[in-house]
């Protein structure tokens, strides 16, 4: 504890309520009868609240106490001091909020950005229910429309994504660090096994660029792409922040061409003013702005 901390008075809050309260009426007797208390325990508490700030903050007049200009400074901060107790104990007291939810998370993010999202979010409102799916975001967008999903996380390009922008991200080709790619044959690329943004911007950039390729490995998981890639079956695009250490990052220099951003995006149902959906949703953000924060470092 420092000099100045030493210096401060020390203000408790049943003392502001009975000052409060003494301040209103004019009088102990009514403050104190409001309050529950004996006259003699509220004029204690005065004396003592005079003594704590070292000024008088009443002046006593035939016809009640008055405050002076002390007391009147005090009673706005107190004003405030007790205002803000009370809604901390209400919101304390008040019930937690009920139901269930159901999520769709990309597995490509990983399963400890999942835990501490769930992790938050039960700690916060252990009297939600939770469903999670967590895969391949294609139908996501497609599953909370059709109210398969409350609330869902799915990557999507940079124009034409719906939703709220959780983060923008730079995809990149991943291979093994051990790959050798053979001059002159096919590139082995793993991909998505159906239609989505991932294989299309694969595909489109080796078009662009005139680069023979083959599928050699596809999987409807990111884990699987994954896998691939860290067997040195092929190279694959992914979300920068989700490239492992047993993979590296390709480029240029290993003769690929570049690749566009991609938004991750959040997206709920239409029942928006669920409090389950909305205390979901600020958790996913949480969680992800944390990432994003850790994978800047």
């Amino acid at each position: 504890m420092n000099k100045i901390e030493r210096s401060l008075p020390r203000l408790e809050s049943e003392v502001l309520r009975s000052f409060l309260m003494v301040a209103e009426y004019g009088n102990i007797t009514r403050a104190s009868e409001d309050l529950g208390r004996t006259q003699s325990a509220i004029s204690v508490q005065i004396k003592r609240l005079e003594a704590e700030v070292g000024q008088s903050l009443f002046e006593r007049r035939a016809r009640g106490m008055v405050l002076t200009r002390a007391g009147e400074r005090l009673r706005a901060s107190a004003r405030q001091i007790v205002a803000m107790l009370d809604q901390a104990a209400a919101d304390l007291a008040s019930d937690p909020i009920a139901g269930h939810v159901t999520v769709g998370i990309p597995d490509d993010y990983g399963s400890e950005l999942l835990a501490s999202i769930l992790a938050d979010f039960a700690n916060r409102h252990p009297a939600i229910d939770v469903s999670i799916t967590c895969g391949f975001s294609v139908g996501f967008e497609e599953a909370v429309k059709k109210g398969k999903l409350d609330i869902a996380v799915y990557a999507g390009p940079q124009n034409g994504a719906a939703g709220e922008v959780l983060l923008t991200e730079q995809t990149v080709w991943a291979g093994s660090p051990d790959m050798v790619i053979a001059e002159g044959a096919p590139l082995p690329v793993a991909l998505f096994d159906r239609s989505c943004w991932w294989r299309d911007a694969a595909l489109n950039a080796l078009e662009a660029a005139n680069i023979t390729h083959r599928t050699a490995y596809t999987s409807e998981s990111a884990a699987g792409v994954k896998a691939a890639i860290k067997a040195g079956l092929a190279v694959g695009i992914l979300a920068r922040s989700t490239v492992e250490p047993a993979m590296r990052i390709l480029g240029a220099a290993d003769g690929l061409p570049g690749l566009p951003a991609s938004n991750l995006m959040l997206i709920c149902t239409d029942r928006a003013e669920n409090p389950a959906i909305n205390a979901m949703a600020d958790a996913i953000r949480r969680g992800f702005a944390h990432h994003q924060a850790i994978t800047a470092l």
